[in-house]
Parts: C-alpha cells; sequence; structure tokens
C-alpha cells in the first residue's frame, strides 16, 4: 500500500549534489507512492559527488541525472513539499541563484513542508527560514545555522513544525520517513 499517493515533491540540486542525499530519498519518496519532480538552474545533466569516508573527500559521481524542469519553471502551489539534498557544491551553488531562493521562500511563506539534508540548510540560511527554529546540518554549517538564529542540535533528523532536518548521508532513513510521516499528516 502506498502511503504518498497524489503527493507531489519538488527537488532542487544541481552540479555537485550528494549521490545519496538526492537519489536515496527520491527512490523511497517514489517508492511511498509521490511524484518526485527534479528542478534545476539548467536542462543539462547535472552530475553529483560522492563523499568518500576513508579520505574525507567528494569524489565525483560517474552518474548523471537530467532534470524534469528547469527552476525557473517551478509554481510552489504545485507541490506538497520540497527536498534539499547537500553536498557541499550543490547547496553552495544554489544559494548563489535567486529563483532558487525565491522558491524556499515561497514554500516557508506557504507552510509547506522543507526537508533538507547534510549542507543543504544553507539554502534555508540564504533564504531566512531558520530564524527561531530547531534544525541541525553538517557539523561544518552549523555555527551558519545559528548566526541564521536557528537552535542547532545534533540529532539524525530535527522536526520543527513543517521543517524537517538531518546532518549527513547515514541518516537518510530517519530523513526519508520523517517526511513521509509528515506528508502523510
Amino acid at each position: 500500500m502506498t502511503k504518498l499517493t497524489n503527493r507531489n515533491i519538488l527537488m532542487l540540486a544541481t552540479d555537485g549534489f550528494e549521490d545519496a542525499e538526492l537519489y536515496s530519498p527520491r527512490r523511497l519518496l517514489m517508492d511511498a507512492g509521490a511524484r518526485v519532480t527534479l528542478a534545476a538552474p539548467k536542462a543539462d545533466p547535472i552530475r553529483g559527488c560522492i563523499y568518500n569516508s576513508e579520505t574525507g573527500n567528494s569524489d565525483q559521481s560517474p552518474e548523471t541525472i537530467t532534470p524534469d524542469k528547469l527552476i525557473s519553471d517551478i509554481d510552489a502551489g504545485d507541490f506538497d513539499a520540497l527536498v534539499l539534498p547537500g553536498g557541499v557544491v550543490n547547496p553552495d551553488k544554489l544559494r548563489m541563484d535567486s529563483k532558487a531562493i525565491a522558491l524556499v521562500k515561497d514554500f516557508a511563506n506557504a507552510g509547506k513542508l522543507i526537508a533538507s539534508i547534510c549542507h543543504g540548510p544553507w539554502l534555508l540560511v540564504e533564504a531566512d527560514v531558520l530564524r527561531g527554529r530547531r534544525a541541525t546540518a553538517w557539523y561544518s554549517i552549523r555555527t551558519d545555522l545559528k548566526n541564521a538564529g536557528s537552535t542547532v542540535v545534533d540529532e539524525e533528523v530535527v522536526v520543527d513544525g513543517n521543517l524537517v532536518t538531518s546532518r549527513m548521508p547515514s541518516d537518510i532513513p530517519a530523513f526519508t520517513m520523517a517526511i513521509v510521516t509528515a506528508l502523510q499528516d
């Protein structure tokens, strides 16, 4: 039995996304019955990266994925939730994209679910939607979240109203379950 039938979820990404943080939640949400749309700044295929736990570096992924839509063509009103995968490069590029930040603000202003993992919360910082909220993220950007007015905690998933945040790829099961649970209510 599907849990998210008739739910539309938007994922934003560009080159440099963390493979596991895009592909795993995308697959799990689709398996739960959701329609997942991937939007990027350009229509060209985007390439992710794979975190190498032995070296502590990110290696370029051999895989690419073609976005379904352009960020500029997205209307937040067509979606129930927004998912922001991490990777260092992906959110760093997207937080400089005014259309991506406007879209994050549109979701926040509409009270729609926004879920972000690892470095993805940089977009939440840029959109100024963390003030007075509890959140988590990858260790190196937690000061950014704190400076943006968030109460930062070290938990695998933090749910604060319509905001879901997680720290890293190992948190993906809890992260995705929190999204599914929030969209079932």
